[in-house]
Parts: structure tokens; sequence; C-alpha cells
């Protein structure tokens, strides 16, 4: 292990710890509020929520004191908000709490950043396995002739259509394997389960693969397998592995799990 892969490894855990416990990380979101046409209440906030036409919706008083980011006066009135799937989506604020509408295959929903929640507040860190350079292996890239769904189970009991645009093969201690993979901008992405989930890790963790070169050619460096956000947070809905990614090796890298006070 060089210097430098230790220092970038480093970084890496350290950038991942900063993220989760930023005011408005994912330890901070303390709900995700699911709506439909009719205008409803929401526990803890003034106004009224529902969805419509692809936006999410509110009816708010200037005394409720819900502020579109980066607008000086409070809603008063009606207001339309796009979600996190909008080229421009929209944020409010309520104090220090962030309000984040979202949509997921059509449903649309608000979700409540609060750095004051409980998680963040008893949160001691994120155990990991030491860096060790044997979990870092070249992988090939092979897309499908068209991207396709499969139908997993979410962390919120329901099954969702997840989009996997390809497979990486790769070799561990001599034994070939293969993972399905996303495409998230110019990333490869995926879900893996192996068997140290559900006892010494979280019942299953996230990949990140850099951009494949003109031939396929990446990366996968398994000392950088993260926890999912519903690891930090009950309040969202992880996809679980697909069928083909549930390895049966021990894959003793990347974080573990989460440590709370």
């Amino acid at each position: 292990m060089t210097a430098t892969a230790t220092e970038e490894w480093n970084h890496w855990t350290e950038a991942r710890t900063a993220s989760v416990t930023a005011p408005h990380g994912q330890l901070a979101l303390t709900g995700t509020h699911w709506l439909d046409s009719e205008p409803i209440e929401i526990s803890g906030l003034p106004g009224l929520w529902w969805a419509s036409e692809g936006l999410v919706r509110l009816r708010a008083k200037a005394d409720d004191d819900i502020r579109i980011k980066g607008a000086e006066a409070p809603v008063d009135g009606e207001v339309a908000l796009r979600p996190d799937t909008a080229r421009s989506p929209d944020l409010a604020e309520l104090g220090e709490r962030l309000l984040a509408p979202i949509e997921r295959e059509g449903e649309l929903a608000l979700r409540v950043f609060d750095p004051d929640s409980a998680r963040r507040a008893a949160f001691a860190g994120i155990t990991v396995y030491p860096y060790a350079p044997e979990w870092a292996v070249p992988a090939v890239f092979t897309p499908f002739e068209a991207e396709k769904t499969v139908s997993v189970p979410n962390a919120d009991g329901r099954e969702r259509p997840l989009e996997v645009t390809g497979q990486i093969s790769f070799t561990l201690a001599g034994e070939p394997h293969t993972l399905t993979v996303s495409r998230a901008g110019r990333w490869l992405s995926g879900v893996i389960s192996d068997a140290t989930s559900g006892s010494d890790t979280y019942r299953f963790r996230f990949i990140t693969l850099p951009e494949p070169d003109e031939s396929g050619h990446t990366v996968l460096d398994l000392n950088r397998a993260h926890l999912p956000p519903c690891a930090f947070s009950d309040h969202y809905i992880c996809p679980f592995p697909p069928p083909d990614n549930r390895l049966t090796i021990a894959v003793e890298a990347g974080e573990k799990q989460v440590l709370s006070r």
C-alpha cells in the first residue's frame, strides 16, 4: 500500500463522515411524507401539502414562515415546488429545517431534514475495515444491449424497479465474479451483499466505480464499499441487492456499521 493510496482512502473516509453529519446530511432526515392529490397536514409542519401535475404543492400563511430557498419573503398563499428529478429542483426552509420535494417512480413526497435530529445527535462514527490493496481489482464493464429494470425489495418494504445497464466482471482471490450495475452519470454504481452482511457489516452496501474506458476497463475498489442512506436514517427507501449481486464470499473491506452513543 503506497502512501498515496493511504492518504486518498483516509480523505475518502473523512469526506464520508463529513457528508453524513452535515446539518442536512443523511443523519438529519426525520421524515419522508408521501403525497397524493388531497391536501394534508404533515406532522410538525405548518401549511397544507399535496401533489399535482408532477409538483409538490404548498398552501401556507406568511406567519408560518416557510420560505423557498433563496427567497426573501415567506410563502403567503399557494406555491408549487419542483422535485429532485427536475433540472432545477426547489427546496424550502422552515427555520433550520430543510424541506425537499422528491419524486420516485412517479410518486411525490416531501423530505424533512432537521439538524437537531436524534440520529445526528447520537452519531459516534462509521466503523471500517483497514485499507487492504488486494480489495482494489481491475474490472471490465459489459453493457446490456438495452437498459433494463429488475424488481427488488426496498428498505421501506415495497418492491420497486431498479434500472441496470450492464455487468462488471472481476477476479477476487483467484475466483471470477460478476455484478450487475447501473450508470450514475459518468460513474457505475451497484448494490451488493456478501458473507459479512447482516453480521459484521450492514445488511447491504453500495459500490461506485470510475467511468469505464473505451474497452470497458475500470476498477472495483471494495475498500470504498459504503453504507446506504437507510443505515443512517429509517426514512430512506434504499434498494436491496438484485439476486445476482449477493456474493458468497466475505468482503472484509469498506464501511461496516454506524456507531451511536
